[in-house]
């Protein structure tokens, strides 16, 4: 039972498993404990090449599962006849759970931990990455994500909304934005800036330059009108000379 009487949630109960199957420190306090055991069970660097070759997938079933599970197990299950179970626990999660490591490592570097905002987008990174890890592309070169082609076909039919500036802007060009507004507005501060600033809107004021603007542009669309109106005329005027 948890704190207060309330029953654990789910996460607590498979955190709370994955803490109990660790194995125990004598030399290392209880306190240095969690942060050791979640470095070395989960943050820790994967070799992704283990994943997929028969030996090592099962000793990776092995060790995910308890020793009467893993015993049961001697030989690959057939995918086609097996449990559910059965099927997670050899095909699913000796890909899936390093795929899921490098995510944890990937959003480490994106300060997905540190941010409330990013641009990193878990299901993309992993979609990615089980797409080029696939045993059945071994031999073929790197593929990005939106030019894998079940990508490209979702897309063009459910386009995404761009990523806004904020969070494609790297941390020295957001500062540099930043800095430049701020000096332009301590510039716009200065009292001789001010004063010029006024003088201007004046000047536009008294003799109203926009009116002046407008009515500019009105004789020169005339002009161009009067134009094509004569060049029109010209030409019904020679066709139908020439009859």
């Amino acid at each position: 039972m948890a704190a207060g009487g309330r029953l654990p949630s789910l996460w607590e109960r498979v955190c709370a498993e994955y803490e109990a199957e660790q194995p125990q420190f004598p030399d290392v306090s209880e306190s240095k404990h969690g942060s050791v055991s979640l470095e070395a069970g989960i943050l820790q660097p994967l070799h992704m090449e283990q994943f997929y070759s028969a030996p090592a997938a099962d000793t990776v079933v092995q060790q995910l599962l308890p020793i009467s599970e893993a015993a049961a197990f001697p030989e690959p299950p057939d995918p086609k006849t097996c449990s559910p179970q059965e099927y997670l626990e050899y095909y699913i999660f000796p890909v899936l759970l390093p795929g899921m490591a490098e995510l944890l490592h990937q959003a480490k570097k994106e300060k997905c931990f540190e941010r409330k905002r990013t641009k990193f987008i878990a299901c993309d990174f992993l979609t990615e990455w089980l797409y080029n890890k696939n045993p059945k592309r071994k031999d073929e070169s790197f593929t990005e994500f939106f030019s894998i082609p079940f990508v490209n076909d979702w897309l063009k039919d459910h386009p995404r909304p761009p990523i806004p500036l904020s969070l494609l802007l790297s941390e020295e060009a957001a500062s540099i934005v930043i800095q430049s507004f701020w000096r332009g507005y301590r510039v716009r501060c200065d009292s001789e800036i001010q004063e010029l600033r006024q003088w201007q809107k004046q000047l536009r004021e008294d003799k109203n330059i926009v009116k002046r603007v407008k009515e500019f542009w009105t004789k020169q669309e005339a002009k161009v009108g009067s134009k094509s109106e004569d060049s029109e005329e010209h030409a019904q005027n020679h066709s139908t000379s020439r009859f």
